[in-house]
């Protein structure tokens, strides 16, 4: 479904563009088509600037962690390239190019769950899964649906899939989740005291919720607000043995989970990222090693 929307958002976005050009082409006017399609380009561009911007304010001057000038540009500038490399080609077009791998040879051999955010599915994924095929890693990637359903409605996803891969392997899978994908992993394992899973690499998740939480439609969006009390609810639940088998990434420059620190858990493995933005956290070179050393 979230494929199918994203595809009319990018069809539509690339008609208007085709339509200025050809009225520009048919009135003299070449300029006209670059022109618009920079209007948009600068207006999206401008739109993630306003959520860097308002991501600074959630720190005080004299914290540590607080971003330079020249980090947050650094983080604005690879999430203008990441995004519409994810929200405009993998997903709606390519989210299915890359399909589970689970070969007759991978009995004996650790896989890997990998779990989207909120309005993402399984294509995000795409560059992991032809590292993880290459490197002959068994894997599963879910698509989360529907988009606006509350949290606990994936578990089930989570928990069906989790069980294949470890019914293939006869190990309990790594579990990789950006962003929501983490809360629903970690529903996930609050309710099924049995759920395979050797360690959860949770990248970018909003653990203590996120001020931009409430801020859209669905059940998710008001679940992931500051300290609701679906997180406390979540927390209560988890015990000191599991959060030890946790690996949290965050990023000072996270312009969705903010305050930044929210992406971080006592008792879990904190990992800090530079300069590094919500969706682009997804490729950072860092975390995908994470998660092959957890697989050794």
């Amino acid at each position: 479904m979230l494929a199918r929307i994203q595809k009319l958002i990018a069809f539509a976005l690339f008609g208007v563009i085709a339509v200025a050009f050809a009225i520009g082409a048919r009135r003299g006017l070449p300029w006209l088509g670059f022109t618009f399609t920079a209007v948009i380009a600068t207006g999206y561009a401008a739109a993630l600037g306003i959520e860097f911007a308002w991501m600074r304010t959630s720190y005080s001057r004299d914290d540590p962690a607080r971003p330079r000038l020249t980090q947050l540009l650094r983080a604005w500038a690879a999430e203008v390239l990441t995004g519409p490399q994810v929200f405009l080609w993998r997903q709606p077009f390519r989210s299915r190019s890359e399909p589970d791998h689970l070969p007759a040879t991978a009995t004996g051999r650790r896989g890997v769950l990998l779990v989207h955010g909120y309005f993402c599915n399984r294509g995000l994924w795409n560059p992991w899964l032809r590292k993880l095929r290459h490197a002959g890693v068994p894997f599963i990637a879910v698509n989360l649906e529907p988009v606006a359903a509350s949290i606990d409605a994936y578990r089930e996803v989570v928990d069906v899939e989790a069980r294949r891969l470890e019914r293939t392997t006869g190990l309990a899978p790594v579990i990789a989740a950006h962003s929501m994908g983490g809360l629903a992993a970690r529903a996930w394992l609050a309710a099924h005291p049995d759920a395979p899973m050797h360690r959860l690499v949770a990248i970018a998740t909003p653990h203590s919720g996120t001020r931009l939480g409430g801020r859209g439609r669905g059940a998710n969006i008001s679940q992931m607000q500051l300290d609701s009390d679906w997180l406390g609810q979540l927390a209560a639940r988890e015990t000191a043995t599991v959060r030890a088998r946790f690996v949290c990434f965050w990023g000072h420059c996270d312009n969705i989970v903010f305050p930044t620190r929210g992406a971080t858990l006592p008792g879990a493995d904190n990992r800090h990222l530079e300069a590094t933005p919500h969706v682009a956290m997804v490729y950072h070179a860092d975390v995908f090693k994470e998660v092959m050393r957890s697989l050794a």
